[in-house]
């Protein structure tokens, strides 16, 4: 099999400004829950990496965080798929822990936890941090435009590798959305 890490916020969901603090705030990317479900269907391993911050903030609670996590896998267990692992980092950013991306520690985790190799497997994300965390860890990078994808983007066509700590940035292949990212993969 060949891994599939998916980033959460601005990738499988809505991202916002504000935090996803609970269930009523988790709205998935139209498409995305079908697009999970099809890449599991076809073999692959699927798992998701996402910083949340807001856990360490205080802004939600460990039981507000599984509740999403839990809705998201009936959701696409309901459309025929699964997703081996969900890992998070609740640390804040200056905390210097190895598992918030960019770093690579969720990414190490979840191979572990799934026994699959990073070396190979594709990482979804909207975000720098997404992308670079990809590329330090082995992983093929693919950018979303939903989310902060936009914003990724745009910087992807202004700087270079350097600036970004990305090898080659413009060859990142980037697509609209989740659902089109497995349409091609699967295609």
């Amino acid at each position: 099999m060949t891994l599939f890490i998916l980033d959460r916020d601005g990738v499988i969901n809505e991202d916002s400004d504000d935090y996803i603090r609970s269930l009523d705030d988790w709205h998935p990317v139209p498409g995305s829950i079908a697009a999970i479900a099809a890449l599991s269907r076809a073999g692959y391993t699927v798992a998701v990496a996402t910083n949340q911050s807001g856990l360490g903030r205080g802004y939600f609670g460990l039981d507000e965080l599984e509740a999403i996590h839990s809705r998201l896998r009936e959701l696409v267990a309901e459309a025929g798929g699964h997703i081996a692992c969900i890992a998070y980092c609740p640390h804040l950013p200056d905390a210097g822990c190895d598992c918030r991306k960019p770093a690579t520690g969720l990414l190490e985790a979840i191979s572990r936890e799934t026994g699959e190799a990073l070396d190979g497997a594709f990482f979804v994300g909207d975000s720098l941090k997404d992308l670079q965390a990809a590329q330090r860890a082995g992983c093929q990078p693919l950018l979303v435009t939903t989310g902060k994808g936009q914003d990724t983007l745009a910087r992807l066509r202004k700087e270079d590798g350097d600036s970004l700590q990305l090898s080659q940035p413009h060859a990142i292949p980037v697509y609209a959305n989740l659902a089109a990212v497995v349409a091609a993969k699967l295609a």
